[in-house]
């Protein structure tokens, strides 16, 4: 491939106004050497050597973003709608930055580890990371690292030394919220659904339906908690078992979108009305909870926002900024849609 030094020469104009002109730094070159310059570019063909100027700023210019998963829960976790919209508004601002994205997706947190140790990025965004395993990245990555919906105590936080910082939202209130809404409806039986209830967002999720429905005297039973097997196990079947079980409530709270519309699919096989024998909310506000029918009352959260947030935050803290707050967290707002009404009589 043609060098800058070539191009000069044929050009007749030094390799630093050649060199300007390619990295867009034309402040003091004029506008027909720039025209001139940028001609012969596209004549020869010639593509800038990325690796060559990472290495002169001593910047890769790589985001990476590494997603720890669950493979009892998720076969194919980007096809998962957070996900995928979450991605999409981090892609894009990411590109906007002049920035590039390097994304891993593992379960393996050995793996994890030894992949962003070889990894040349200027910071990393964390998805999902459980008790200190943010921590075990960023002691062997000792870069700016920014976790999205990661839930740490004040104790691990505090060894990352100001570089540590964690988007996230109030889920315990979106559940809260959504619970309250049905006991202000009348209902007294109502269930949670989820694949589980003992760590992260679920687990929050789960304790602000616990708590609404505690201030509205409603006693909680074991049974009362819908355990779906997802993943590698048969979702669908699980599923139908547990729009039996729903068929004993008047309401359930599912802790996503996705379920809450399998939810209603499978009840309405059954013939289970929804709203009308049973009331279903989700999580989220992703595109299955309007394309059902009925569409799903739902908890929203900005899901592009917390992409974009995630990423200027991180930006920022690469640029040498030091994170005002350790934790940036969203509001959850409930959305009423049909698929929810009063209880039967």
């Amino acid at each position: 491939m043609i060098t800058i030094k070539e191009i000069a020469r044929q050009l007749e104009m030094s390799t630093t106004t050649v060199s300007n002109v390619i990295h867009g730094k034309t402040g003091e070159v004029s506008s027909e050497t720039i025209e001139r310059v940028r001609t012969y570019l596209d004549k020869v063909g010639y593509v800038p050597n990325l690796n060559a100027q990472n290495l002169a700023g001593n910047q890769s210019h790589i985001i990476g973003v590494v997603i720890k998963t669950r493979g009892d829960r998720y076969i194919n976790i980007l096809s998962e709608p957070f996900v995928s919209v979450i991605l999409g508004s981090i892609e894009k601002t990411i590109r906007e930055a002049g920035y590039y994205m390097m994304l891993y997706i593992s379960e393996d947190m050995t793996d994890i580890l030894d992949k962003v140790a070889a990894w040349n990025t200027d910071g990393l965004l964390l998805f999902w990371m459980m008790d200190d395993d943010a921590l075990r990245v960023y002691k062997r990555y000792r870069k700016p690292v920014v976790c999205v919906d990661t839930y740490i105590s004040r104790d691990v936080i505090d060894q990352f030394e100001n570089s540590f910082v964690n988007i996230g939202l109030e889920d315990e209130e979106g559940t809260y919220r959504a619970a309250s809404y049905l006991t202000s409806l009348g209902h007294r039986k109502i269930a949670f659904l989820s694949d589980n209830r003992g760590a992260g967002v679920d687990m929050r999720r789960f304790n602000g339906y616990r708590r609404a429905l505690n201030e509205a005297g409603i006693e909680f039973e074991e049974e009362d908690f819908f355990e779906l097997q997802s993943g590698k196990h048969d979702i669908n079947g699980s599923m139908d078992s547990l729009a039996d079980k729903a068929s004993r409530y008047s309401a359930v709270i599912c802790c996503s979108d996705v379920y809450a519309s399998m939810l209603i699919a499978s009840c309405l096989r059954k013939g289970i009305d929804i709203p009308g024998d049973l009331s279903v909310i989700g999580f989220d506000d992703t595109f299955p909870g309007t394309l059902c029918h009925p569409p799903i009352t739902t908890v929203h959260q900005n899901i592009e926002e917390k992409g974009y947030l995630a990423i200027k935050t991180l930006l920022k803290m690469i640029q040498g900024e030091r994170p005002e707050s350790d934790q940036i967290i969203m509001k959850p707002t409930l959305v009423v849609r049909d698929s929810t009404s009063v209880p039967k009589a």
